[in-house]
């Protein structure tokens, strides 16, 4: 694997080849080299994990095409941003998707997030062709890997993560989380996020072209780069979600242990263990740190217990914490999302901390801090 072949087959396949921010090139490097010697992949894993950077690269060659073409689209606006964000597996999909049902408010879609220009013509993004694609490649999918839809699923047209705007400019944890490559991981806990944050809102400019909205975005891993984030939107409005650590731990573990199987023949769990709680502990730090200087305010809580308890109740005070009104048109789809989306739809989700090498003293004491902080046991 060589980062010359992918980006020879990116151009060959769009027909482009002006990558924008000659800053993706150095994520794109530290990516493919760290893949090429460190991942463990087999050959079918060879072939799937080149074909998704090259997807990945060949997406943001046609975005950089589009904004080239249609320039005046980055001088609008992105207001007041809400960003839904903490620990893995902690309910920020369930928050996410509740804060989706409100008109008022527009999400990253998860096929427009993989395929994203041209942007959806007005009233199609939830009937565009490329939905359409997502939605039967999906579909195809849950047949064959129906443990992956019980952990963590999203329909074509359901609101994805940030991960893949950031990994536009390949500067994404996504990627550390499907193959083992600790020299990236090491790049990325340390990077510039800057330039993946710019291209995030040249991102967000091209898909709201003709579908506005409030944008309500999430993605799990922010709290890394949370300083970054609000330099390049200084106006943002930040919810963290929080759930008891044994929880998160196992779960996410599980994820990624169901995951990186697609890639390599070769996955040690107590490694997953150690990399995940090591990626929490610096999630935890830096928000703590972003929280000493701007206020305890700056960030509003949701914890996890809560928010299943009365979603609709959480939601409330998510809107009356940034001074916005949850209308009823709002709130009655809300309520219609939860009647029509009953928790373990597509099964339950089965894991043990043990298999990873821990226990749920031991987890619950490394965090303890965390917890006594947030409230969260």
């Amino acid at each position: 694997m060589q980062v010359d072949d992918i980006i020879a087959k990116a151009r060959a396949a769009t027909g482009l080849s002006d990558m924008g921010d000659p800053a993706a090139l150095v994520g794109l490097e530290q990516l493919v080299r760290a893949s090429a010697e460190e991942a463990r992949l087999s050959p079918a894993g060879v072939q799937r994990w080149e074909g998704s950077i090259v997807g990945t690269l060949s997406n943001r060659l046609r975005i950089v095409d589009y904004l080239k073409q249609h320039p005046a689209l980055l001088e609008q606006p992105v207001e007041a941003p809400l960003f839904v964000f903490g620990l893995p597996r902690t309910g920020t999909t369930l928050a996410i998707n509740l804060l989706n049902a409100d008109p008022a408010r527009r999400c990253l879609l998860r096929w427009e997030a993989l395929n994203s220009a041209p942007p959806a013509a007005a009233g199609a993004l939830h009937s565009d062709p490329r939905y359409v694609a997502e939605r039967q490649k999906l579909e195809s999918s849950i047949k064959y890997m129906p443990h992956i839809a019980a952990i963590h699923y999203e329909d074509a047209d359901s609101p994805t993560e940030c991960q893949y705007a950031m990994g536009l400019s390949f500067c994404a944890q996504i990627f550390e989380s499907s193959v083992h490559i600790p020299s990236y991981r090491d790049w990325f806990n340390n990077a510039d996020y800057l330039p993946a944050f710019r291209f995030h809102k040249q991102l967000l400019q091209l898909l709201q072209a003709e579908n506005g909205g409030r944008w309500t975005l999430k993605n799990p891993w922010h709290p890394l780069f949370l300083n970054d984030l609000t330099m390049v939107y200084p106006d943002a409005q930040l919810v963290m979600t929080h759930r008891d650590p044994v929880e998160v731990v196992g779960s996410a573990c599980s994820l990624i242990r169901h995951v990186r199987p697609m890639f390599s023949d070769e996955v040690e769990l107590p490694e997953i263990a150690a990399q995940m709680i090591g990626t929490f502990d610096l999630m935890i730090e830096r928000q703590n740190a972003y929280r000493d200087v701007h206020g305890e305010n700056s960030i509003h809580d949701l914890r996890y217990k809560d928010l299943m308890k009365d979603p609709l109740g959480e939601l409330r005070k998510i809107y009356a914490h940034f001074d916005e009104e949850l209308t009823q048109e709002a709130e009655t789809a809300m309520r219609n999302l939860m009647a029509e989306t009953p928790k373990g739809k597509h099964g339950k989700h089965e894991y043990s901390l043990e298999e990873f090498g821990l226990t749920a003293e031991g987890v619950r004491a490394h965090f303890r801090d965390y917890c006594d902080r947030y409230g969260i046991v």
